[in-house]
């Protein structure tokens, strides 16, 4: 059964940072660009970053530029986003998502299957 799980999402003080897990079961990783997706309350949903199959390529909104990192491991078939510096602004409920191709974009239309999300909260 195909399923895509994150984790680590919590509650931290702003400036801190999270690192967030997608692993995914029952299908493999390898041949999708992933992304990773977040929604505020009372706020559209965003792309936040996503990274090619190969892994060659990212691409991050510009709010967390030089912030966030995404990164992949096909070998434990998991996604990163490791967030430093976090603000109340980037407080959301986080989602991993796979791709149908192997570049990555930031748009959700291009993603098919999508984990149940974690809620990240900046707040002091």
């Amino acid at each position: 059964q195909l399923q895509l799980v994150e984790s680590g999402g919590g509650l931290v003080q702003p400036g801190g940072s999270l690192r967030l897990s997608c692993a995914a079961s029952g299908f493999t990783l390898d041949y999708h660009a992933i992304g990773w997706f977040r929604q505020a309350p009372g706020k559209e949903g965003e792309g936040v970053s996503c990274i090619s199959a190969s892994g060659g390529s990212t691409n991050y909104t510009d709010s967390v530029k030089g912030r966030f990192t995404i990164s992949r491991d096909n070998a434990e078939n998991t996604v990163y986003l490791q967030m430093n510096s976090l603000k109340p602004e980037d407080t959301a409920v986080y989602y991993c998502a796979v791709s149908r191709f192997t570049l990555c974009g930031l748009r959700m239309s291009g993603y098919n299957y999508w984990g149940q999300g974690t809620q990240v909260t900046i707040s002091s």
